[in-house]
């Protein structure tokens, strides 16, 4: 790709924005798409039981023992991922970078010290005890201080509160870093979708100018965007260093932790645990499938990356996932996804009560979710770039496509359109052999990938935080038996925000940015 191409690849954010009336035609095609295809999939099922019973009944048999193996297999990942983990965690990755030489660093250094982390925090109306906690935490990590560039991003539509807050958090922590900005957003800028993206941007171009007045070389500066509640442990920049420099193409890649919602994870309700919980498991099964993973929240990627796709997007929601699909359009397809093993904590959904955390989680289900709106970036954009190769076009489109599908579809198959036959059959199908065994394999086959709910509870115990003074022993007993809420939730705060933010996209109705409270005790 030229350089003219690169502000159209990274500026698109639907398809009005597009003047030719043939590309907007294509890319609203693109937008339409993944809910026509999810909507598609459970009329059909629907329309089929009342017509053709049998064939639903046997699809239904063949979609649980698919659902089975598939749950065998991630469970395998997952308890791959979580051995690596361990096993970093409890790595001494200083150690670690000191026995690396200069030659076996992918980039030109005299020494791992060169390399600097530019962390950015963007902040709007967060409590002072949220933004605090991330603070006293990167106070505490093991790399060189003088090392690290701390940029928080603030809002100037967050007002004087905000202010207030980061005065306090700069007068604390601002001389333990070798630089500390603040930066503030202009408010209202043509063009712009208010939100973290924009944010994001703005600072980013800010501290750009620093960077060239020091005469830094982008490709030693890994950049980490850590949302303001992404509280790090203390080896995770060495961690992150040592990745970088024995990664064979550092700036061709991005570098993603394992998200952990557990800062205020004893606070939250039985449904926003199992949520929490259940995020925090897919990502760390696809740390094992690089080849399908994404950035997604807090991550890390070289500056230089980020200067040459122009930085985060500023009109769109899901800017964290989309910064990938901008390198991969602007490297040609020669970008990739670093899998860290590594975890950070991040606020799990909790409101001031609990109906209000319902909404918020489903809200902030329906946000992550409209990160279907890459589909039609990234299959537009393949279609502009033809030196992305043929193959990794169709695997790119494949894992977003099947990915967004399951989301809003599979619970939906799973848990509910079994018993459609039965209910909408008609005399003709009761009378058949299938009609009394359909309902006798279903439960046996979602009895046995109960195993699957079984190891998901065992691991959540074991990555809960230490319980807090006041809480019962037995509160782990409870915490077991939530998981079998998992149906119900999976339905409610996963498929159905999935469906929602796909028809939003397929009928024009664009979302704009919710911020996710961030609610938690002193």
């Amino acid at each position: 790709m030229t350089i003219k191409d690169i502000s159209f690849y990274t500026r698109i954010g639907r398809a009005s924005e597009l003047s030719d009336k043939g590309q907007r035609r294509l890319y609203r095609f693109f937008e339409i798409l993944p809910g026509f295809l999810s909507w598609g999939t459970l009329l059909v099922l629907i329309f089929l039981a009342w017509q053709r019973p049998v064939w639903v009944a046997v699809f239904i048999i063949v979609f649980d023992l698919y659902w089975l193996t598939r749950t065998i297999y991630l469970f395998t990942l997952l308890k791959v991922s979580y051995n690596k983990m361990n096993k970093n965690l409890a790595t001494d990755w200083i150690e670690q970078l000191d026995k690396l030489k200069p030659p076996e660093y992918s980039i030109k250094l005299n020494n791992w010290q060169e390399l600097y982390h530019l962390v950015f925090l963007p902040m709007y109306k967060e409590n002072l005890n949220v933004v605090n906690s991330t603070f006293e935490a990167l106070s505490k990590v093991d790399y060189p201080k003088d090392k690290i560039v701390v940029v928080l991003a603030t809002e100037e539509r967050a007002g004087s509160k905000a202010e207030e807050i980061v005065e306090v958090i700069k007068n604390k922590f601002s001389h333990q870093f070798g630089n500390f900005f603040v930066t503030k957003h202009p408010d209202n800028i043509q063009g712009e979708l208010a939100g973290k993206g924009s944010n994001l941007a703005w600072a980013g171009k800010e501290i750009k100018k620093f960077i060239d007045e020091q005469n830094i070389p982008y490709e030693r500066i890994i950049v980490s965007a850590l949302d303001i509640d992404t509280q790090v442990p203390q080896g995770y920049f060495s961690r992150l260093a040592h990745q970088y420099l024995i990664t064979k193409n550092p700036t061709h890649a991005s570098y993603q932790p394992i998200p952990f919602f557990n800062n205020n994870i004893w606070e939250a309700p039985a449904m926003a645990r199992v949520m929490s919980y259940s995020s925090t498991f897919w990502h760390m099964m696809q740390q094992e499938r690089p080849q399908q993973q994404t950035t997604f929240s807090s991550h890390s990627m070289s500056f230089k990356a980020l200067v040459d796709v122009g930085f985060w997007q500023s009109n769109m929601v899901s800017e964290d996932s989309r910064i990938f699909f901008q390198c991969l359009l602007r490297y040609d397809g020669d970008y990739s996804v670093a899998s860290l093993y590594y975890p950070v904590s991040m606020d799990a959904n909790v409101a001031k009560s609990l109906w209000h955390t319902m909404k918020n989680q489903y809200k902030q289900q329906r946000r992550w979710a409209w990160g279907v709106e890459n589909i039609p970036y990234t299959a537009f954009g393949f279609l502009k770039n033809k030196l992305v190769p043929l193959r990794k076009k169709i695997r790119y489109l494949f894992n977003l496509g099947e990915g967004f599908h399951s989301w809003a579809t599979n619970s939906l198959i799973i848990f509910l359109m079994g018993w459609l036959p039965l209910l909408i059959g008609g005399t003709a199908f009761h009378a058949t052999t299938l009609s009394y065994s359909l309902p006798k394999l279903t439960q046996i086959l979602l009895t046995i990938s109960m195993v699957g709910i079984i190891v998901s509870a065992i691991l959540s115990i074991l990555l809960m935080p230490p319980t807090p003074n006041g809480r019962s022993r037995f509160n782990k007993g409870w915490l077991f038996m939530q998981w079998f809420l998992t149906p119900i939730v999976l339905m409610i705060f996963s498929s159905f925000p999935a469906l929602e933010a796909q028809t939003r996209l397929m009928f024009g109705k664009y979302m704009g940015f919710w911020v996710t409270e961030k609610s938690r005790r002193d």
